[in-house]
């Protein structure tokens, strides 16, 4: 039995969607069927649920809201939440798989990407935490995959793909950061690694996975537009300032990912598919 959390989320969605393609059994839970900022209601469910494997994808994602308004609850979701489903994990026996971020980095590196075991210095208010949650699991748990990704977009929810398809339809003209660089990272690459992950017993641990090549904001918007009319031109993120700092420069190393045999399609080649997937 498989149980995930944050099922009707952007991730969970995805992941739902191949567990159904594979048949494989799961329960797939929401904050209103469990609230894993209860501490003995977590612990609960999942004792008496006894999952072999928990994919623990809920999380609060609302960076800049983090900040300020949001900050107890992301506190309360990605820090305690994470510790309570953890040590439900580690009573009731289960694999644990919970997803991460680049955020957890500063963006400073200066020489090549970013290694599995690279210092961490989150400079924002999620980053802090998802990184607080990552160290619960360590602490908590052994048998765990920590899989951290970064500029998530996908099919089930909003993402910066929709953001400038919808702005495109009354700007001919857009302005996008292009000192700020990444990998972007398809739902389906991802939940795909999840489940691979487990079907090939890979050593437990932390994992980097995104799609392959990595590009800027505006880079990615370009390519999301390129069938538009719409003009993107870049600005500096100076110009575009946001509560949450983000990485200027978060590029992750894929290696041991890919070490295990995982193919990984590029960015480019995932957003020519979400892009077909999305007309269809």
């Amino acid at each position: 039995m498989i149980l995930l959390t944050g099922g009707n989320g952007q991730l969970g969605t995805e992941l739902r969607h191949l567990l159904d393609e594979k048949k494989m059994d799961y329960v797939s839970t929401d904050a209103h069927d469990l609230d894993i900022t209860d501490e003995a209601a977590t612990m609960k469910y999942i004792t008496e649920l006894k999952p072999e494997l928990i994919y623990h994808c809920a999380a609060y994602t609302a960076v800049d809201k983090a900040e300020d308004e949001g900050k107890e609850l992301d506190e309360k979701i990605n820090v305690d939440g994470t510790r309570n489903v953890a040590n439900a994990a580690k009573a009731a026996g289960s694999t644990l798989v919970y997803i991460s971020t680049d955020y957890v980095f500063d963006g400073k590196k200066k020489d090549g990407m970013y290694a599995v075991d690279d210092q961490t210095n989150p400079q924002n208010e999620y980053g802090r935490t998802k990184l607080l949650g990552e160290q619960a699991v360590q602490e908590i748990m052994e048998d765990y995959y920590i899989i951290r990704t970064s500029w998530v977009f996908g099919i089930y929810g909003h993402n910066f793909i929709y953001t400038m398809q919808k702005l495109a339809e009354t700007h001919d003209q857009l302005t996008v950061v292009n000192d700020q660089f990444g990998r972007p990272t398809w739902t389906r690459t991802l939940a795909e690694f999840m489940v691979y992950v487990i079907e090939k017993s890979a050593p437990f641990g932390v994992y980097h996975l995104s799609n392959e090549n990595s590009c800027s904001w505006y880079e990615f918007a370009k390519e999301i537009l390129k069938e538009t009319n719409v003009k993107v031109l870049p600005v500096t993120s100076a110009e575009y300032p946001q509560k949450a700092t983000r990485p200027q420069y978060s590029v992750m190393d894929l290696s041991k990912a890919e070490n295990l045999g995982f193919k990984i399609p590029t960015w480019q080649e995932a957003l020519a598919k979400f892009i077909a997937l999305e007309k269809a």
